[in-house]
């Protein structure tokens, strides 16, 4: 994550403000993303429905989620803009439908369709980066939120896609 960081920009080709604006936007919409994950990953833990292995797995992805919040973070600050800031546990606890929330199961199907969710939008903004770096940092955090997402459809027995090319389609 430290390239997402460490490269917005480069001095060979500088970014124009409003290329920096378009990137600090659609970083900020990742952020959103990210926040949301954290606080289900959160709610998760907290519903004490997850059992041992899966409650370390749930940990594991919402620290992965954390690191790509602060990368996504820092570089909207170094693009020049102002990062988007988390909503409440409760914001996220209604949005999220929190209550429905009853098994193990219920979770993992949340934590699934955020995953995918994720590894689409990222993929569906690569094209509108400006900044050659910021479009290869998206497309590796959407293979983290695609790893997520298979790990997960894996623990509920879902089949995988049959077809190819199934992501951002």
């Amino acid at each position: 994550m430290a390239l997402l960081a460490g490269c917005a920009g480069n001095a060979a080709t500088p970014m124009s403000s409003s290329s920096a604006q378009n990137d600090v936007a659609i970083l900020n919409v990742a952020l959103g993303l990210e926040h949301e994950a954290i606080a289900a990953y959160q709610l998760g833990a907290e519903s004490k429905l997850l059992e041992k292995p899966v409650l370390d797995v749930a940990v594991l992805f919402q620290t992965h989620h954390k690191e790509h919040r602060d990368a996504l973070a820092a570089t909207v600050r170094k693009l020049g803009g102002r990062p988007v800031e988390p909503k409440t546990m409760n914001d996220y606890a209604t949005a999220l439908n929190a209550s429905a929330i009853k098994s193990q199961g219920d979770i993992l199907k949340l934590a699934a369709r955020l995953e995918r969710g994720a590894a689409n939008a990222y993929l569906g903004v690569i094209p509108s980066f400006k900044d050659a770096e910021l479009a290869k940092v998206a497309g590796r955090l959407a293979a983290d939120e695609t790893m997520h997402w298979t790990a997960l459809a894996g623990a509920l027995k879902e089949n995988l896609p049959a077809k190819a090319l199934s992501f951002a389609a």
